[in-house]
């Protein structure tokens, strides 16, 4: 008695909204709360999305039929033929062959339990590969994830595409940024081997970057240049090099701070930290006591400003 009386509940609880009713509908209204609740329940779709009363949301509102998520997703993949052969040969054998949601979640299972061994595997490739797979995968993606959400926002498509394209769209856009973030996660958080060097170089000009490193690189010593102080500190917590030069006006920490930083940790204080710098000889030395800094080289420079640092590389160094 329960169970038909709630079933009845249910089924009067259907909306049978006016278009005119729709359109000066109230998203903070409780009915229209436990509607959006109640279709999210169903079909497993957003009500609002972006902002808006999704097409979907609207069609319910109306008492329309609306399509299962299941449902698009195979029509992405089959015509509507081998759909309804496909939906057929589950419900015969449920038993036996797991849905498409089952198979993804089983994939996504494996991949979990082997990422740690594909992960150690990447490590071993050179910051070159790495970047150029990254490349790889992201240029193709961000084509498609730009071109989905051009068709979604631009004024000139608004209202032109039916729903199921629409749907189909905003679906690609979900798991183009799924994606995006599957691959910054594990791609670009991956660690490559570290490689010894000489000196570590912080500095956000890449010009100056590329002067430096084959200046030292003709000199037979190996520069590491990093843009920002934030990837200058990671750097440390993987090679300790023989002398550090930091430019002081970076992107995200000031080079005193960092400068500070290195030279009150007890693994890395004995490090040298040369400032490579435009600002003024005379701001500078005002700061040397402070951050304990072994001295500074002023931008423009000549290369045989760098003889202190061949003096340290080469143990000449008090």
């Amino acid at each position: 008695m329960n169970d038909k009386s709630s079933s009845k509940d249910k089924s009067e609880d259907k909306p049978n909204m006016t278009e005119k009713e729709i359109e000066n509908i109230n998203l903070n209204d409780e009915k229209i709360k436990r509607y959006m609740k109640q279709y999210k329940e169903e079909n497993d779709k957003y009500a609002i999305w972006r902002g808006a009363i999704t097409e979907g949301f609207k069609k319910w509102l109306k008492g329309e039929k609306i399509y299962t998520r299941d449902k698009e997703r195979i029509s992405l993949y089959v015509d509507d033929k081998i759909k309804g052969n496909w939906q057929k040969f589950i419900n015969k054998n449920k038993e036996s062959f797991p849905t498409f949601s089952e198979l993804i979640r089983q994939s996504v299972k494996s991949f979990m339990e082997d990422s740690s061994r594909v992960s150690s595997e990447l490590s071993k490739l050179n910051p070159s590969t790495l970047s150029n797979i990254s490349h790889a995968l992201k240029e193709p993606l961000t084509s498609i994830k730009g071109y989905s959400q051009l068709l979604l926002e631009s004024e000139e498509f608004k209202g032109k595409l039916s729903e199921h394209v629409e749907e189909t769209i905003k679906n690609i856009f979900d798991q183009s940024n799924l994606l995006e973030n599957i691959i910054k996660n594990f791609l670009d958080n991956i660690e490559p081997e570290s490689t010894p060097y000489d000196i570590l170089l912080i500095e956000d000009d890449l010009a100056t970057i590329r002067l430096i490193t084959s200046y030292f690189e003709s000199k037979h010593y190996i520069c590491k240049g990093v843009v920002s102080g934030t990837k200058g500190l990671e750097e440390l917590r993987r090679v300790v090099p023989k002398v550090i030069l930091l430019d002081i006006i970076l992107p995200d920490l000031s080079g005193y701070d960092i400068c500070q930083t290195i030279k009150t940790d007890n693994t890395y204080k004995k490090i040298p930290v040369y400032f490579l710098t435009a600002i003024s000889a005379s701001e500078i030395k005002k700061r040397l006591n402070e951050t304990l800094a072994d001295g500074y080289i002023l931008k423009p420079f000549n290369f045989s400003d760098f003889n202190v640092i061949f003096e340290i590389l080469n143990g000449k160094a008090d």
